[in-house]
């Protein structure tokens, strides 16, 4: 709702200048995940008394030495492993792990079958849970080491029927103990980008965070960079000089310390490794940022000016005096602050470009990644400083026009942040409040009138047509005031604001999804209980709907407002068990369940079949619509069907 706002009082507010675009996911192919037996694959070769135990390990995957262990029966046995590469886990902290290749021995004595447990993640955000697997010792006796085809006809279920009593494998999710025909195309949306990345080289991850830098440099949070680096070309070009060189110059100087701080915030996020989304659902971040695009659209507005403290200015001041380079200082802290202000507007492919930096733990790479995101964003500034720079008016009243329109646009940004966090009403009141203020303004530019309070010769309209202009601002205005009165009276809907109002009728007979209660949710504390849930309905035909939820999680709100309160939502899941788990504390054992689930945040919704096996084609992770969410419930019930069918 609040994105199409955005676009209407930017399509009215130019007057027919093009549409800003928005990038909401430019990576949308699908990516991925191999199943564990496909990327870990372990081989047995008997020696004697002695087995050797060779694994094969695909890129962008990797094995926890502490999760190997190995059993004869009840019998625990001594595993022989080399050492590792030690990596800062985000869950187990300090940990040694195996890639490509690894070969470990072990002597089972006199004994029929060898167990064998181990756990894997991928580079691209996916932990699997731990896996067991029990091999026949006398089919694998003189086998050759590439022969894997005894090995891979061992399956837990159908070797190990009864592992379940000891161990809650029944209900982790297992891509080889179901058919998932559609998980390839259904993945969430944190996953596909990072997935891609991760199974790439280092030449494809830069390119794509090239590419996905220059998308961003369209959206509302880098476009204030324009008037800004389009001032400063203005500002500290010298008479004399050559416009498309000096433009070249002074907006490369500002592009490439823009860069450098996405590189430093890169390497921040490899060697943090923390759980990025958490941030970015924070009440309190949000609310900060928002105020911080208030501030910056109130310095557009001319209300106070935006500059450098005084005794940094000074130095830079002294710095100009002294040497031709000197002015490029300036210049170079801008973008620097440009970068840091934009920063935070994290869209959604951004947000999964960091968590897969975080996940991947690498310090080089995070950095190389953001440089070449923050190139990506700052080429198109610099094409506009030189080529474009011969085509900039001279200082005047243009800037006054454009500092205005990003003034009205940064307040559409600060809104659009804090609307996850307010009532709907609220928010659709802001709207109209930007909207008369953006009609105002118009007008005033129309008839002449600086809208900042000076004195000035400004054309009238800009550039517009008066009658245009005057009937763009009358449009705007008038739907305005419907919606500040849709508002005032509760609604939440800007394309049909006074439907409250309605008496009678269609509008007053269906009912508002928003004003029901949400379906109710038990509460489930930790793995044992979970498990013991999941069981309970095994082969009773029930289906369970897990979600992980969190109080500062504000993507969970928007779920349990949009989706669970939904009458269509909340007649068709009445049969399934409903199990809620909070992670609001993130302790030890909120930790443990989201590793052993390989979930990176909240809000995420599993789908477990009769059998206790998660339908993982169809997990939620994110927002979604009641219609979206009633199509994955359809996928999990077939996926599940299918699964029955196969097993039985």
């Amino acid at each position: 709702m609040q994105s199409r706002l955005v676009r209407w009082i930017m399509m009215l507010a130019l007057l027919g200048v093009a549409t800003l675009a928005v990038a909401q996911d430019p990576f949308g192919q699908q990516g991925d995940f191999l199943p564990p037996d496909q990327a870990f694959k372990p081989t047995l070769v008997q020696d004697g008394d002695a087995v050797e135990i060779d694994w094969q390990i695909e890129p962008g995957y990797y094995l926890y030495r502490h999760s190997f262990s190995a059993q004869v029966g009840e019998r625990a046995l001594p595993l022989e492993i080399p050492d590792g590469e030690t990596i800062e886990d985000e869950y187990f902290g300090r940990s040694e792990i195996y890639r490509h290749a690894l070969s470990m021995t072990t002597q089972p004595g006199e004994a029929d079958t060898l167990t064998l447990h181990w756990q894997g993640c991928a580079d691209a955000g996916l932990c699997y849970p731990p896996q067991q697997r029990t091999f026949e010792l006398e089919s694998v006796a003189g086998a050759s080491g590439s022969d894997t085809t005894d090995a891979r006809k061992t399956d837990i279920s159908a070797d190990v029927p009864n592992t379940s009593s000891t161990t809650p494998s029944s209900v982790v999710p297992s891509p080889t103990s179901q058919p998932q025909p559609q998980a390839a195309a259904e993945m969430a949306e944190d996953q596909q980008l990072a997935a891609q990345l991760a199974g790439g080289n280092w030449v494809w991850t830069l390119t794509v965070f090239f590419g996905l830098g220059l998308l961003l440099t369209f959206t509302p949070c880098v476009l204030p960079m324009i008037p800004i680096l389009s001032s400063l070309i203005v500002g500290q070009r010298r008479d004399g000089e050559n416009r498309r060189a000096a433009g070249f110059v002074l907006s490369l100087a500002y592009a490439l310390p823009m860069a450098a701080t996405y590189a430093i915030l890169g390497v921040a996020a490899a060697m943090a490794g923390a759980n990025l989304q958490m941030l970015f659902q924070n009440a309190w971040f949000i609310g900060i940022f928002s105020v911080l695009f208030v501030v910056l659209a109130l310095a557009m507005f001319g209300v106070f000016e935006l500059e450098l403290p005084r005794a940094l200015r000074q130095r830079l001041d002294a710095g100009l005096s002294k040497q031709r380079g000197g002015r490029f200082k300036g210049v170079a802290v801008m973008g620097v602050l440009s970068a840091l202000l934009v920063g935070p507007c994290m869209t959604a492919p951004l947000a999964g470009a960091l968590l897969f930096i975080a996940e991947t733990g690498n310090p080089w790479l995070g950095g190389a990644a953001l440089l070449a995101l923050g190139l990506g964003m700052g080429a198109p500034l610099v094409l506009i400083g030189s080529v474009g720079s011969q085509l900039l008016p001279k200082p005047g009243a243009w800037m006054t026009r454009v500092k205005t329109l990003f003034g009205f646009v940064l307040l559409g940004m600060a809104i659009w942040f804090i609307a996850r966090i307010l009532a709907d009403a609220i928010v659709l009141g802001l709207w109209g409040a930007l909207g008369l203020g953006a009609a105002i303004s118009l007008v005033a530019m129309t008839r002449g009138i600086d809208p900042r309070g000076n004195d000035s010769n400004i054309n009238r309209s800009g550039g517009v047509s008066p009658p245009v202009a005057t009937a763009g601002a009358a449009i705007i205005g008038l739907w305005s005031a419907l919606i500040l009165i849709g508002a005032a009276g509760g609604a939440h809907d800007p394309w049909r604001p006074l439907s409250v109002y309605v008496p009678s009728g269609a509008e007053a007979t269906s009912e508002d999804t928003r004003g029901s209660e949400p379906i109710a949710f038990d509460d489930v504390k930790d793995l044992a209980t979970l498990e013991r849930r999941v069981q309970a309905t095994a082969n009773s035909g029930q289906m369970t709907l897990v979600e992980f939820t969190a109080d500062w999680c504000i993507s969970c709100e928007v779920i349990e407002r949009e989706v669970f309160s939904d009458p269509s939502v909340k007649n068709a899941i009445q049969g399934v068990q409903r199990l809620s788990i909070d992670v609001t504390d993130y302790d030890t054992e909120d930790q443990a369940i989201m590793q052993r689930f390989g979930i990176v945040g909240p809000p995420t919704l599993m789908w477990f079949g009769p059998g206790g096996q998660e339908q993982r084609g169809a997990r939620i992770i994110g927002e979604l619509d009641a219609e979206a969410f009633l199509d994955r419930y359809a996928q999990a019930r077939r996926s599940a069907i299918e699964s029955e069918e196969s097993s039985s």
